[in-house]
């Protein structure tokens, strides 16, 4: 059938200092899908997101199931978590598989030696992983140990998670409880080899990357979608070597990005307590996932020009000091409006580049760095970046929607960012939604919008904002920042009316 394009020229007036005409263009006849699994999470063996987050103590009168604390599962499933990653980050890559299976009361005690120099007794390992995944209803995205391990030692774990047959995995798999595979489809080889995962070279990795893959067998049923270790930031020629020697003899590449508040990891700034030049550094560090994204896929499509390798981005987030009096290992942080903020332009960015972009993973998802839940003995409270997945959740698997606009600038001395970002879907119903994101803590943004050849009768919005960027959500007051209905979009005739608050994100439904 012949493709129709259509086109909406949308003429917006920004009031703020000055009066600014900005047209934004809107393709709605586009075949690229905004992947779900964009929207995905990370869960670390580090600090209190396993243990005293997901996981809870023997006998805890916190209602849980197996040990998995279900207020917490309950909160994921209402924002269609896609998929969790599991066991690390730098965790993965010293993490021996076997000494999580069988009964917990003969599995081997180990010290995180990463993360706090604790001592954890393995209660916490596949088989509970992938419970939490069956009872969350979402796919499983393991990482194997690349650093520490052995080709064997991943192999078996393959083959233990997706063999459906007679093999020695299996029969101990079904010794354990577990007769029937997984079937696991997301598989990491290795994580941060240019780091914590073993020092590398691009080079020496991506053959060790071919050997490891080699032999995490595609079994009947469970075809492997491998995915290897990539890039840290702005190291373009690790991503180069891997696209060169590897190719798309992966299904996707990492990227690993962290907004450090001040650019400086000695010394990365508090999560509660900052200026607004602080605050508009944070945003400056946060905008530079679109050249991160824009400079690696490029490298991407010149080796691989019909998009075939997806690119990861499956560390992802604001890093901060830790709370004070908090242990420095377990990257305890507390999550505000700004975080909110962080959370909306960068899944903006995601979605635009969703062509390149199939998977992400916010680092991470409960109790540490940018959390979406934080727990308290039976405490519960979701974050503002919690609040923004729930607003976003209606891009999951939606048609992407093309988008062209100049944004009006955010000035604090010299320095300016673009104070307004924006991405767009349209899901199988027909019905349209944008999200919209001012980062300017001072001015609002109006905007009139001529919507001609487009039908629609109605429109509504939800918002998250606050009085002040610092704003948190506490034990004793958990619902200080949360989505409210957004009054303030209007149509007048085939306009679409629309005064977009400071330092807010909305996300408009247009049916």
């Amino acid at each position: 059938m012949k493709k129709i394009l259509l086109f909406i020229i949308i003429c917006l007036t920004f009031r703020a200092t000055a009066q600014t005409d900005v047209k934004l263009t809107v393709q709605t006849a586009n075949e690229r899908v905004i992947s779900k699994h964009i929207y995905g999470h990370f869960s670390e063996h580090l600090g209190r997101c396993i243990y005293d987050g997901f996981w809870v103590e023997e006998n805890s009168t916190i209602p849980n199931k197996g040990r998995i604390r279900l207020d917490v599962v309950e909160a994921l499933k209402k924002i269609n978590i896609p998929n969790l990653r599991w066991p690390g980050g730098c965790f993965a890559d010293e993490y021996h598989w076997r000494d999580g299976i069988g009964p917990r009361n003969e599995r081997p005690k180990m010290v995180n030696t990463n993360w706090g120099g604790v001592t954890e007794d393995n209660s916490f390992g596949t088989h509970e992983f992938l419970e939490l995944c069956d009872m969350l209803k979402c796919e499983p995205y393991v990482a194997g140990n690349v650093g520490s391990g052995t080709v064997e030692e991943m192999a078996k774990w393959v083959e233990y998670l997706n063999f459906d047959g007679v093999s020695p995995m299996a029969t101990i798999r079904a010794q354990n409880g577990r007769k029937q595979p997984w079937k696991v489809t997301y598989w990491g080889v290795g994580n941060e080899s240019w780091g914590c995962g073993g020092n590398m070279t691009p080079d020496y990795y991506t053959d060790l990357y071919k050997r490891y893959a080699t032999y995490a067998r595609d079994y009947p049923g469970s075809p492997l979608k491998r995915i290897a270790s990539g890039a840290n930031g702005d190291d373009y020629n690790w991503t180069e070597t891997c696209m060169k020697k590897i190719g798309t003899g992966m299904w996707g590449l990492t990227l690993h990005y962290y907004t450090i508040p001040t650019g400086n990891w000695s010394a990365k700034g508090s999560a509660t307590n900052f200026n607004e030049e602080q605050y508009f550094n944070t945003m400056k560090n946060c905008l530079r996932m679109e050249e991160l994204i824009t400079k690696h896929s490029a490298i991407m499509d010149k080796y691989d020009p019909k998009k075939k390798v997806a690119l990861v981005v499956d560390e992802w987030g604001v890093w901060t000091d830790v709370e004070p009096g908090t242990n420095p290992g377990f990257l305890y942080q507390q999550n505000s409006l700004r975080d909110a903020l962080i959370a909306g332009t960068t899944l903006n960015i995601f979605n635009n580049h969703s062509d390149r972009v199939k998977m992400a993973n916010l680092a991470q998802t409960v109790n540490v760095l940018q959390a979406l839940i934080l727990t308290e003995k039976n405490k519960m409270i979701l974050t503002p970046t919690y609040h923004v997945f729930d607003l976003y959740k209606v891009h999951q698997d939606a048609k992407y929607l093309p988008i062209k606009f100049s944004s009006p600038e955010y000035i604090v001395g010299n320095n300016k960012i673009s104070a307004l970002n924006i991405s767009a879907s349209q899901d199988s119903t027909g019905t349209i939604h944008i999200s919209l994101v001012n980062l300017d803590p001072k001015n609002k943004i109006s905007l009139t919008t001529d919507l001609d050849g487009l039908k629609w009768n109605t429109v509504s919005g939800q918002i998250l904002t606050s009085a002040e960027l610092t704003d948190v959500n506490t034990f004793s007051n958990p619902d200080k920042i949360h989505n409210t209905a957004f009054s303030g979009a209007k149509k007048s005739g085939n306009q679409l009316k629309i005064n977009l608050p400071a330092q807010s994100i909305v996300v408009l439904t247009l049916k």
